[in-house]
């Protein structure tokens, strides 16, 4: 694919996936003016966006290097993770929940998904089809990956404890859930979400760029939970591996990082908020990778 792919969604959103001029046999989906996701064709093992990077090294701490999971993605964007997990970890089963199903096939049409990916699509909204998954997967999931986005929001009604209890409900012994959370300087939305996960899971850590965890801007913190604690050893694992600079709060100064959050409820729910008009820019997209 040369020229950018386009198409316009049922609502009413634009996607375009478009080359990645640094970077021959990778793309990047667009929708509405928002980079949602970046593909690497050629490997799917190499993560380009950051906040992306810290769920791979997070699904790489997982067992043994290379043994197969299974995993449940809430969105898809362009299966950037599924891809990976299927690159690393040959063998593993996922499914995958996504509103859209016109952007999936937009997707899959212009970035093929591997022959005998595992990997299965189902279409609807993320919190009422995990009431339609297979009754198999409860208790026997390692992974859930919330990643749900309406444009460059994440959906008040995926942020609320009664959302979390339902997806700790499918977590296998030893099981995480991978939260991506985008917020703003003052983090009040992402440390609610933290208190949030941390009524539902016992241990709890985010993982972001120092600058974003510090809430001097805005951008991505990746919250992972268990309910059997996360393995200690996996903390400074996962600052040494960056991208840097980067900087991982867990135990006693999560408690401190939430400073009494609220925790969030289906009454109380509210969207994230929305970055500045100006954080995806041509400019910026355009930039080489780190």
């Amino acid at each position: 694919m040369t020229a950018p792919a386009e198409l316009r969604l049922p609502s009413g959103l634009r996607a375009v996936i478009e080359a990645d001029r640094w970077s021959d046999g990778s793309y990047t989906l667009i929708v509405d003016g928002t980079p949602q996701s970046h593909v690497d064709l050629d490997d799917p093992s190499r993560l380009f966006f950051e906040y992306v990077q810290r769920i791979g090294h997070v699904i790489d701490e997982w067992g043994d290097p290379g043994q197969p999971m299974t995993a449940l993605h809430l969105g898809a964007g362009a299966l950037t993770l599924p891809r990976y997990i299927h690159a690393t970890r040959p063998g593993s089963r996922q499914q995958v929940i996504e509103l859209d199903e016109a952007l999936v096939g937009f997707v899959r049409e212009q970035l093929p998904l591997p022959a005998r990916s595992g990997i299965r699509v189902r279409y609807g909204d993320a919190r009422a089809m995990l009431a339609r998954l297979p009754d198999a997967l409860h208790g026997a999931v390692d992974l859930v990956v919330v990643d749900v986005f309406s444009g460059a929001r994440i959906p008040a009604h995926v942020t609320s404890v009664e959302f979390y209890r339902e997806v700790a409900a499918f977590l296998a012994p030893g099981g995480i859930v991978a939260v991506n959370v985008a917020d703003g300087p003052g983090l009040a939305f992402a440390r609610g979400q933290a208190a949030t996960l941390r009524l539902v899971l016992d241990d709890v850590a985010a993982l972001a760029e120092t600058s974003v965890l510090k809430g001097r801007r805005f951008g991505n913190v990746v919250l992972i939970a268990s309910a059997s604690g996360l393995p200690l050893d996996w903390m400074p694992r996962l600052m040494a591996r960056g991208p840097h600079p980067a900087a991982v709060v867990a135990g006693r100064d999560l408690i401190n990082w939430i400073a009494g959050a609220p925790v969030v409820s289906d009454q109380t729910a509210v969207p994230s908020p929305a970055p500045s008009t100006s954080l995806f820019t041509r400019a910026g997209r355009d930039r080489p990778a780190d």
